[in-house]
């Protein structure tokens, strides 16, 4: 899988190293070639000096055959114009964009690309929304109870659920909606409620059931998209 960042600051550079640790290729574009101290020498090699927004810039990072892509410069407008150039220009599937104005994150959410305040902003957390239910992700549970038995995970939203009711998810898979945050604003659903593009779920399961459901999410999107 080939990703490709926009930002070689701190969580720009870690992301492109865990996931090369992971086994795929990254490429990181950023305007400062200083930046690109951060990296590793074999990383710096795939590093595209440039503004994320220019499209020859892109092209040269490889987002013509990107699965994902995380936006995470310092800036929000370099951000959410280049992660909606990625989504709408170059149909990369997998889109995050890292965004301080709570209020302008709000109006991206209903565009379909997930953000994420600084507040929650960590190379973790950028890795569960460019690779939901990816093998190899092992970054645990946010929560477990003393027994070991009920866990908490986040389970960003599969398009095959988006328009749907969260008691429609919760009568098809074996799980709970404790929360969930849009447009960086934490809500605690209704059964009613209907689910977002852009919505990050936290569901409450059984800790043997967490990897079927993370597959089930997975093949429903598989699922739509091929329909």
């Amino acid at each position: 899988m080939h990703i490709v960042i926009l930002g070689c600051g701190r969580v720009g550079s870690t992301l492109a190293h865990r996931l090369e640790d992971m086994g795929h290729s990254v490429a990181v574009i950023d305007q400062s070639p200083e930046a690109f101290r951060r990296l590793r020498p074999a990383t710096a090699k795939a590093a595209v000096h440039g503004a994320g927004q220019d499209r020859d810039v892109l092209i040269a990072a490889g987002i013509e055959s990107a699965s994902a892509f995380a936006a995470v410069s310092s800036g929000d407008n370099s951000n959410i114009i280049t992660a909606r150039v990625a989504r709408e220009t170059f149909g990369v599937r997998n889109v995050v964009a890292r965004i301080y104005d709570p209020r302008r994150a709000a109006v991206y959410q209903r565009l379909g690309i997930p953000t994420v305040g600084t507040v929650h902003w960590t190379a973790d957390t950028v890795l569960r929304r460019l690779m939901p239910g990816a093998a190899g992700l092992d970054l645990g549970p946010l929560w477990r109870d003393p027994s070991g038995t009920l866990v908490m995970t986040e389970a960003p939203l599969t398009p095959a659920w988006i328009g749907r009711r969260v008691e429609q998810l919760e009568a098809a898979l074996p799980l709970r909606v404790a929360y969930l945050v849009r447009a960086d604003r934490i809500m605690l659903p209704r059964g009613d409620d209907t689910l977002h593009a852009g919505d990050v779920l936290h569901v409450l399961a059984r800790a043997e059931e967490i990897d079927r459901i993370q597959a089930r999410l997975a093949e429903a999107a598989d699922e739509r998209q091929g329909g």
